[in-house]
């Protein structure tokens, strides 16, 4: 059982950045595919980023490509989303995510079996 913690969250205005991270329990998480997902009030889940489990393949929702970078350090069990240029449309609970595989095609949709609880990203003047 792998868990997952995100942490990072919170209140920015437009044109802001955060960056939010998830530290994962899993002893192999090198093993392991990541993303990001997220969902906004009355919306459907949307996937936002995802990174295959050596780092080299990443891969974007439309609506944060240019904006968004994810990023993994394997020896400290955590991925990264580096969030700038931030809208009010990106208002929204993202989730971590993660499969046991080289490619994060369940992650990307929506399909991994591991989420993290989430964290409230709230973009806001």
């Amino acid at each position: 059982q792998v868990q997952l913690t995100e942490s990072g969250g919170g209140l920015v205005q437009p044109g802001g950045s955060l960056r939010l991270s998830c530290a994962a329990s899993a002893p192999t998480f090198r093993t392991y595919a990541m993303g990001w997902l997220r969902q906004a009030p009355g919306k459907e889940r949307e996937f936002v980023a995802a990174i295959s489990w050596s780092g080299t393949s990443t891969f974007y929702g439309d609506s944060v490509k240019g904006r968004f970078t994810i990023s993994r350090d394997n020896g400290k069990n955590t991925v990264y989303l580096q969030m700038n240029s931030l809208k009010p449309e990106d208002t929204a609970v993202y989730y971590c995510s993660a499969d046991r595989a080289y490619d994060p095609d369940t992650v990307v949709s929506g399909l991994a079996p591991y989420w993290g609880q989430g964290t409230q990203v709230t973009v806001s003047s």
